[in-house]
């Protein structure tokens, strides 16, 4: 076999077309991986009010490696997003040595009890604040649900010009809600928006002016409601002294 001229060239081509491809392979394996296209300038954008250049510029410092070819676009947007504060980073490449970087920060819109924010997206994340937010108690996985609930309880009561402060939810999904007057109100499952609105016109008519301190109320009856006022003192029966 090895005395045919046909066979020995078959061979000879053969091996010459694995040394091109060998040849070629290593000469692309240097070039992405060549200090030449290092990647040089990082250049970041979006609405940052809580994400500081002094963060971005530490991941950027420490966390990122790799060429503009062979940076791992997946892993480097995951680096940015373990920040408190960035919802998502978009993450793109622009020749010949440049790294867009899109930073959306989430904007707080509750606590969620002692554990962390509620954005307005109604996304639980684990940040500090120092912001003063409404609290939020409910099960697990109701963030939504409540951040949807304080919106609509909010221009339910601002017509009475009053704030919900904190906002419960119960296991048996039914809604409590405290004012910023001091005002704890119940209000139940199903119609908890007509509840409340039923309490800011009561509010609004007879409720706020009456010359003792309401603690409590209760909006759960159908035709009306109880109310817990600890300094009322109720007026003797006619007869007694």
């Amino acid at each position: 076999m090895w005395d045919s001229p046909k066979i020995l060239r078959g061979v000879a081509n053969v091996l010459l077309l694995i040394a091109l491809a060998m040849l070629v392979y290593s000469a692309g394996y240097w070039l992405t991986h060549s200090p030449l296209f290092a990647v040089k300038k990082i250049q970041i954008s979006g609405d940052m009010k809580r994400v500081t250049p002094e963060q971005l510029r530490f991941i950027a410092e420490h966390e990122l490696s790799g060429t503009f070819f062979t940076m791992d676009i997946d892993k480097t947007r995951a680096v940015f997003g373990k920040l408190p504060w960035v919802r998502e980073a978009q993450v793109r490449r622009r020749w010949p040595d440049s790294l867009l970087i899109t930073v959306d920060e989430h904007v707080a819109l509750a606590r969620w009890g002692e554990n962390g924010l509620v954005d307005v997206r109604g996304e639980w994340f684990d940040a500090a604040s120092g912001e003063t937010l409404p609290l939020l108690y409910g099960p697990a996985g109701a963030q939504k649900e409540m951040s949807d609930m304080l919106a609509r309880l909010r221009q339910v009561f601002a017509v009475a010009g009053l704030k919900p402060v904190t906002i419960w939810l119960s296991d048996r999904r039914a809604w409590s809600v405290a004012l910023d007057n001091g005002v704890r109100i119940e209000l139940g499952r199903g119609n908890v928006e007509l509840r409340a609105t039923r309490f800011a016109t009561h509010w609004k008519g007879k409720l706020a002016a009456l010359p003792f301190h309401i603690e409590y109320v209760d909006m759960r009856y159908p035709n009306g409601f109880a109310v817990r006022m600890p300094d009322y003192k109720a007026p003797p029966a006619q007869g007694q002294k």
